[in-house]
């Protein structure tokens, strides 16, 4: 019997399923799973996750107290949810879940690091194993210094918004875990900037994954590689063989009831013999310097960062409302007015 494209990429890649939707993550059973707030909105409004949507903004309640507002309960319910779904996500895949800190505390680096020592804090508490964590965060300088000492503690992290070249460099050499280059949206601004449709090995956010892959194989940095933010399975395709690649559910059904030959494209002994591949430092001038001459990485840096942003507003908006349905048919304690 022929392998679908599917099985043939998963010998070669970890497979990475893309959604906060557990229902979508039961069916694919990928070995690991990522999350953002774009996805956590999204899950958080189907009918099916109410009740973890309700736990957690009543055990948010009790944690701060009947007096506090509301605004400080769906503060730290969002945080909670994140947390939630991890864990439920976590009873369904063997490998590890990404939870992204505040996409506000991008620019940030003390704040990113308290939100994820109180991110893996809330999972250890909950039997779960720092080891099974990744913590997400914008590839800003000021991010990719908090990742750095995150991962002295042992606190992995997975560096998100990643569209230059700069970006992956700063990340390695901060001994980052993982990187997450965006293909889908680096396809988004070279098509707009330039009216060319780009197609296989044409596109440049596969141009970007593949040269950042031979980088880092080449002189052998530890950050793994995963292609993210996928717009069609030609991508994913031409990037078989990247350490792991993180695939939307649609993209995953459609790769495994499709068969035919799968070739590796990316390969770290090709990588390591690679000629013309040359070393740089990146330190903090270097690194402004590079991000302000890629118009297309600074662009979508800061669309990405605003866009997250945005969602977690809405999210909390969501909350901040089922917060006080809650409350309204709640039962009165006896005397109250």
């Amino acid at each position: 019997m022929a392998k679908t494209m599917l099985a043939q990429l998963r010998e070669m890649t970890t497979v990475v399923a893309d959604t906060g939707d557990i229902e979508a993550i039961e069916k694919a059973r990928p070995q690991d799973a990522t999350t953002n707030p774009s996805l956590l909105t999204a899950a958080a409004q189907m009918p099916h996750y109410a009740k973890i949507v309700d736990d957690v903004l009543l055990d948010a309640k009790k944690q701060l107290g009947e007096e506090a507002p509301d605004a400080k309960v769906t503060k730290l319910a969002f945080e909670n949810l994140a947390v939630a779904f991890g864990k439920k996500i976590l009873e369904i895949v063997p490998g590890r879940v990404s939870t992204e800190v505040d996409a506000r505390l991008s620019y940030d680096t003390e704040a990113t690091i308290g939100q994820a020592r109180s991110i893996i804090q809330k999972y250890e508490s909950a039997g779960v194993s720092r080891e099974r964590i990744l913590i997400k965060i914008a590839s800003t300088w000021e991010g990719i210094r908090a990742a750095e000492r995150l991962e002295k503690e042992g606190i992995h992290c997975n560096l998100t918004l990643l569209f230059g070249v700069h970006q992956a460099i700063a990340c390695a050499e901060a001994g980052v875990t993982l990187i997450s280059p965006f293909v889908g949206r680096i396809l988004d601004w070279y098509k707009k900037d330039t009216g060319r449709d780009y197609q296989g090995a044409d596109d440049p956010g596969v141009q970007s994954v593949t040269r950042i892959y031979n980088y880092f194989k080449k002189f052998d940095y530890k950050t793994q590689v995963m292609g993210a933010s996928f717009r069609n399975t030609g991508e994913i395709k031409e990037l078989a063989g990247c350490d792991l690649l993180t695939i939307s559910p649609h993209f995953l059904e459609e790769l495994d009831s499709t068969e035919g030959e799968l070739p590796r494209k990316l390969d770290p002994r090709r990588a390591k013999a690679m000629e013309g591949i040359e070393k740089m430092h990146m330190d903090e001038k270097a690194f402004e310097q590079m991000h302000g001459a890629d118009r297309m990485a600074h662009d979508k840096l800061k669309e990405g960062i605003e866009g997250f942003s945005k969602s977690l507003e809405q999210l909390e908006e969501l909350l901040a409302k089922r917060l006080s349905e809650i409350e309204a048919s709640s039962p009165k304690p006896v005397g109250a007015r």
